[in-house]
């Protein structure tokens, strides 16, 4: 779906009401330009990163979707800034998508050797089987519930931003799943490595627990971070690990998205089988993996990709109604809690098994 902010009532209608080109409109209005909606994408952005150098725990990606619903309920935000920045969204979150396949590579993986491959795959399977499973037993709609699941299962508000059109999500399902994956990730961040001695774990044990099981990059790092630069580049490789299977797993639910459609109603629009970013997050960590783009390159392309998914996500939480949002918050949080359990429970247990 297309994140698209609808106008506020001090806007002339006319003037907004087309999706054609920019310029005139019929009955002679004039159509808003897009540079406000620029302008909002970098303030925002800005003000995440901000945000983020003042209080590292929290990721500049959920910042930015807290200060996008800030700006859109209190009507920080101009009526034509909002409309610009509602057609920019999908774009910029698309462009965030692309990008982040350069932040991994196939030789990275391959080095965790099979077991570890495996034990990440399952669990994130499994994550996301079983937290789909439990959002729609207790009501929370099936794309509400893919989006929690596939925030916990693979890499937070990332994850969840990509899976955003294929599950038919609207603004409100992405800021509900950014919350959660923010809120319970940050606990386990917290709590994870009190358990590591008591629990008896190694160093490569911890740092693939924490890598196979909290969803932010930051998040990981941080609770790696007591055991030292070993421990956290085990924990951020197999963190990495999952954000490569994100690819595959948005080309599943698409194709069975596809496929449930069609059985529903030929005259239905079907997703597609696989979005075209997907196919261009695959070819940018292939292109990773070749080894011919410089370290430095690779260092720019990681900031433009956190600017471009950080500005669609506060075009997005722009588009969030509070009041909407804080309705029947109980069961999700349910939900969330009982992910970050599973989760957690399974990795750790198929860790113990592989004995490394």
């Amino acid at each position: 779906m297309t994140a698209v902010i609808e106008p506020r009532g001090d806007v002339d209608t006319a003037a907004v009401g087309s999706r054609a080109d920019d310029g005139a409109v019929p009955g002679g209005a004039v159509r808003p330009r897009r540079w406000p909606g620029l302008v909002a994408a970098g303030v925002g952005f800005g003000g995440a990163l901000l945000a983020h150098q003042l209080l590292p725990a929290v990721g500049v990606l959920t910042f930015a979707v807290a200060l996008g619903m800030v700006a859109g309920n209190t009507r920080l935000l101009p009526a034509a800034a909002a409309w610009s920045l509602g057609r920019l969204t999908r774009r910029l979150l698309r462009i965030g998508i692309v990008l982040l396949g350069f932040s991994v590579s196939f030789g990275s993986i391959a080095a965790l050797g099979l077991g570890t491959v495996g034990l990440v795959a399952g669990t994130l399977v499994a994550t996301l089987v079983v937290t789909t499973w439990l959002g729609n037993r207790v009501g929370l709609g099936g794309a509400r519930s893919l989006l929690i699941g596939t925030g916990f299962a693979i890499c937070g508000a990332s994850a969840i931003a990509a899976m955003e059109e294929t599950a038919g999500a609207d603004e409100e399902d992405v800021a509900v799943g950014v919350a959660m994956v923010t809120l319970f990730g940050t606990l386990a961040m917290v709590l994870m490595p009190l358990l590591w001695h008591p629990l008896g774990l190694s160093d490569v044990q911890f740092g693939t627990w924490a890598g196979a099981s909290i969803q932010e990059v930051g998040q990981v790092v941080a609770a790696a971070g007591a055991g030292g630069a070993a421990v956290v580049g085990v924990a951020v490789v197999v963190k990495l690990t999952r954000v490569l299977l994100l690819a595959p797993v948005v080309a599943v639910v698409s194709v069975r998205r596809r496929m449930s459609s069609s059985e529903r109603s030929t005259d239905a629009k079907r997703p597609p089988i696989v979005p075209l970013f997907v196919l261009g997050f695959v070819a940018c960590v292939a292109l990773r993996s070749t080894g011919v783009v410089p370290a430095g390159a690779l260092a720019l392309i990681s900031q433009v990709q956190v600017a471009a998914l950080a500005a669609a996500l506060f075009g997005m939480g722009a588009g969030v109604k509070l009041r909407s949002l804080l309705r029947r918050s109980g069961p999700v949080l349910a939900v969330a809690a009982a992910s970050t359990v599973f989760v957690a429970g399974i990795s750790l247990a198929g860790i113990l098994l592989l004995g490394q």
